[in-house]
């Protein structure tokens, strides 16, 4: 990528990554553990990048290093064109509030001695975003109406651990929408929730997304992305696989990898079999293979897979895939 383009793609993007990497060191290990390796990854302003891929492919770490609760190896993380390690303090201030994430367990995610009021009202106070209790009890009352506790004077009242995890992540959710931020970072805000809790949670999800918030959402069920985001990032060991629009890397999926996700989505079926395309287990991200990380279960591996990782390249319009063989 030239300089000028490297610098057109910063200006258009909300927030991107570039060539960001995290490695954390390892007790009793001699090598660091490579969390993120190399990533590169944008989102425009109110559209969904979505992130997919098995526990261990790094896609948490991505997300907790774009809202700096982990400090990156080596790269740049960008907001509106800027490093967000040289913000001002003002500018500093502002991206805490206009950046924020919703974490996967809504049970660690709220202090369990809170109300309802105190969770939700918490990041407002610390900001000093409300100039008096009555402005704060406005922006409390309205975070729960968006996610539909109402009456919401009520929900205020009551202690988070008489809320079901359904309610919780609600919660978790309208605590983030009282700072009014601008981008939500979302780390499988529905994978501990039951089914019928989190076609839900999807819904005021696609309300926000109407409302032009822009998401960044972490999950490993590739199908949810599908109807939920515009661009999909596939992530292995650690590094990306492929990118491409939602709806065509669902309906042809290039990367071998990718495919293996797609066929073990469910169908609604019982005469259907889930297809298994991808054998055994991630590798550990302390000792990853050589070659491409994913050859050692890719049905297409050859010697060069063995030996030489491949280029994360346009293999067409609008999509990148890193194999020798797409």
């Amino acid at each position: 990528m030239t300089l000028e383009a490297t610098e057109l793609w910063k200006e258009r993007a909300l927030i991107s990554t570039e060539e960001l990497r995290v490695y954390f060191k390892v007790k009793g290990a001699n090598r660091p553990l490579k969390a993120v390796d190399g990533v590169s990854v944008s989102v425009e302003k109110g559209k969904t990048l979505g992130i997919v891929g098995e526990s261990g492919s790094g896609k948490t770490t991505l997300a907790k290093a774009i809202v700096k609760l982990v400090k990156p190896t080596a790269g740049r993380i960008y907001f509106e064109g800027k490093d967000i390690y040289k913000l001002s303090k003002s500018e500093e201030k502002q991206f805490r509030r206009r950046v924020q994430m919703v974490f996967q367990d809504p049970f660690d995610a709220i202090d369990p001695i809170y109300s309802v009021y105190d969770a939700v009202s918490e990041g407002v106070k610390i900001l000093g975003l409300a100039r008096s209790k009555s402005e704060l009890d406005e922006i409390v009352f309205r975070a729960l109406e968006q996610v539909r506790l109402t009456p919401a004077q009520d929900y205020a009242q009551r202690r988070v651990t008489s809320l079901s995890g359904g309610q919780r992540q609600r919660v978790a959710i309208a605590r983030v929408l009282a700072m009014n931020p601008d981008a939500l970072i979302l780390d499988e805000p529905v994978s501990m929730l039951d089914a019928s809790v989190r076609g839900e949670i999807m819904k005021i999800m696609g309300d926000l997304k109407i409302q032009g918030k822009t998401f960044v959402m972490i999950t490993h069920d590739i199908a949810t992305l599908k109807f939920f985001a515009d661009e999909v990032v596939v992530m292995y060991l650690g590094r990306v696989m492929e990118v491409a629009n939602s709806k065509e890397i669902t309906r042809n999926p290039l990367h071998p990898y990718t495919q293996a996700l797609v066929a073990a989505v469910p169908v609604p079926d019982p005469r259907y079999k889930v297809k298994s395309l991808a054998k055994g287990e991630i590798p550990s991200a302390l000792n990853p293979p050589a070659g491409c990380p994913f050859h050692p279960r890719c049905p297409l591996a050859q010697e060069i897979c063995r030996t030489q990782v491949p280029e994360l390249r346009r293999v067409a319009p609008g999509r990148l895939a890193a194999c020798h063989f797409v």
